[in-house]
């Protein structure tokens, strides 16, 4: 059997007036290689940001960065660090997971409200292994059609049509 080795996340990416945080699960191989959140060209989140925040795939990455940050949007991942073969969520092997540091983040970031989960598997680990660790106030949190070029079954207007409904007050 071939060993994976253990990936790690990168941090997050927030100012402290946040109000949104977006969750992935861990980061692929294309943004591990690149050190960027959703650095895969096909992934829809950048497109997606760019028609809610102005944070559009054309613009230079800090640009993306500095721009959801202005708008009270934050972006981390579920997972600190996992062993996962490839890119695929479904591949993570959940018994390796470490969890990020949930209770420091929203103590730091007190104007969270809501925590948007970028795909199922987001979701199931943070509702799995986060979620019971959260003695104080938890926001409300909700699962969105992951933005993975694996999840091609939805079309990308369908996907940004749930994106924008879960964050029309932020917008």
């Amino acid at each position: 059997m071939d060993l994976v080795p253990t990936s790690k996340g990168f941090p997050p990416v927030a100012r402290a007036d946040a109000r949104v945080l977006i969750l992935g699960s861990l980061p692929g191989q294309v943004s591990l290689a690149r050190v960027q959140y959703y650095a895969q060209p096909r992934n829809a989140f950048w497109p997606i940001m760019g028609r809610l925040f102005g944070a559009a795939p054309e613009l230079p990455y800090e640009e993306r960065l500095a721009r959801l940050m202005e708008r009270g949007v934050a972006l981390w991942d579920v997972c600190a660090q996992g062993r996962r073969p490839g890119s695929l969520d479904q591949r993570i092997d959940v018994a390796s997971v470490e969890t990020n540091d949930f209770a420091g983040f929203l103590a730091a970031h007190p104007d969270i409200a809501l925590i948007c989960l970028n795909g199922a598997k987001a979701g199931d680990l943070f509702r799995r292994k986060v979620a019971p660790t959260l003695r104080s106030f938890a926001p409300q949190s909700s699962i969105l059609p992951s933005t993975s070029p694996a999840h091609a079954a939805m079309p990308f207007e369908r996907k940004l049509e749930h994106w924008r409904a879960a964050l029309t007050e932020f917008l």
